[in-house]
C-alpha cells in the first residue's frame, strides 16, 4: 500500500531537510514509516539484509510520491558493528542524519525451554546488540558535530508486562526501553533525544507468519477496546511527530499505540499457555518454512 496525502495530518513539506535512517526499512512498519517520513519531504535511507527488497522499495515509494524526499537502499547486517560503521560512514558522506528509527527486528514464538542458543541469538543480535551499535555509530557523530538530532525505536508493549513464548524479543525490547530512557538523560543536554513506539497489532506478513502460524491471528478483535487492528497511517503520523524538531520537549517516553489493548488483556501471548505439544509442532513446522522462504530473498 501506499499512502494518499490526506492520510497523514502534516502541512505538505513539513519533513523537508530532514534526513533519517530507517532500519529494518524496506518492509513491514519500516517501510510505513519510511513512506510518511519521505512523503512530507525527507531523505531517507532504509537498510536492511535485503539489497534486492531495499531497491524494489525505494522505487516504489519515490514513483509513489514524485513530490516527496529521496529513498536510498543500503544493504547492511546489523548483527556486524564493522558493517554499521561503514553505512553510517557512506550515510554521512551525504551529510549528516537528522533522525534514526530503530525499527530492525526479528521474531517468533517457541516456549523457551525449546530455544536453541542460535535460535536466541538470531533475536537478540539484531534487536539488542544491533539496535545499539546503530545508535552508537550515529550518537558519536552527533556529538562530535554538535548536531541535534531524534532517536525513535520500535519496541512492544511487552516491556511493561514480560513476553511469555517471545523471551528472547521482550528481553531485548526491554533493554531498548531502558537504553531510551538512559540516553534521553545522558545525550539530552547534547541535543539529542530518545523516545520509543509499542505498536499493537498492525498486521503485516512477517508478523503474522512468525507469531501467528497457521491462523488469522487477527480477524477476531473483541478483546481490543477499539475493536480493530491499528491502521498503518496511524503510526507514521506518529512517527512523523516524534521525529520533527517541533517535538522536542518529548524525551525519554515510550508510547503505545494499540488501541488499549494493552491495558485490557496484557497485549501479549499469554493464551498460549494452553497450547499443546501438536499445536508448537504445527508452529515450529511453519516458522521453518517462512524463515527458508526468506532466506531465500538475501543478498547480504
Amino acid at each position: 500500500m501506499t499512502f494518499a496525502a490526506d492520510d497523514l495530518m502534516y502541512r505538505p513539506g513539513l519533513m523537508k531537510g530532514q534526513r533519517i535512517l530507517i532500519t529494518g526499512g524496506g518492509t513491514g512498519l519500516g517501510k510505513v514509516m519510511a513512506e510518511g517520513c519521505m512523503m512530507l519531504g525527507a531523505d531517507v535511507y532504509i537498510c536492511g539484509r535485503r539489497g534486492g527488497i531495499l531497491e524494489e522499495t525505494a522505487q516504489e515509494l519515490m514513483a509513489a510520491h514524485p513530490d516527496g524526499g529521496k529513498v536510498t537502499g543500503i544493504a547492511c547486517d546489523i548483527r556486524v558493528p564493522e558493517a554499521i560503521e561503514e553505512m553510517v560512514e557512506t550515510i554521512w558522506a551525504d551529510g549528516p542524519l537528522t533522525g534514526l528509527v530503530n525499527n530492525a527486528a526479528g521474531n517468533f514464538i517457541s516456549r523457551t525451554e525449546d530455544l536453541s542458543p542460535r535460535g536466541f541469538d538470531a533475536i537478540s543480535n539484531i534487536v539488542f546488540r544491533g539496535s545499539f551499535f546503530v545508535t552508537q555509530a550515529c550518537g558519536k557523530r552527533w556529538i562530535k558535530d554538535g548536531l541535534s538530532a531524534s532517536v525513535i525505536s520500535i519496541l512492544t508493549t511487552w516491556v511493561w508486562n514480560g513476553g511469555p513464548f517471545t523471551v528472547p524479543s521482550a528481553m531485548s525490547k526491554a533493554g531498548l526501553n531502558v537504553m531510551t530512557q538512559s540516553l534521553a538523560v545522558e545525550w539530552g543536554p547534547k541535543g539529542i533525544r530518545f523516545n520509543a513506539i509499542a505498536p499493537g497489532p498492525f498486521p503485516t506478513e512477517g508478523m503474522s507468519a512468525r507469531l501467528n502460524p497457521g491462523e488469522s491471528a487477527y480477524g477476531d478483535m473483541k478483546g481490543n477496546p477499539l475493536g480493530r487492528v491499528g491502521e498503518m497511517r496511524e503510526l507514521a503520523n506518529l512517527a512523523v511527530y516524534l521525529l520533527h524538531p517541533l517535538s522536542t520537549y518529548v524525551n525519554g517516553q515510550t508510547i503505545a499505540i494499540d488501541g488499549a489493548a494493552y491495558n485490557a488483556t496484557g497485549g501479549n501471548f499469554a493464551r498460549m499457555t494452553e497450547w499443546g505439544d501438536e499445536q508448537w509442532a504445527q508452529a515450529t513446522a511453519a516458522i521453518r518454512a517462512t524463515n527458508e522462504k526468506d532466506r531465500a530473498k538475501r543478498t547480504v
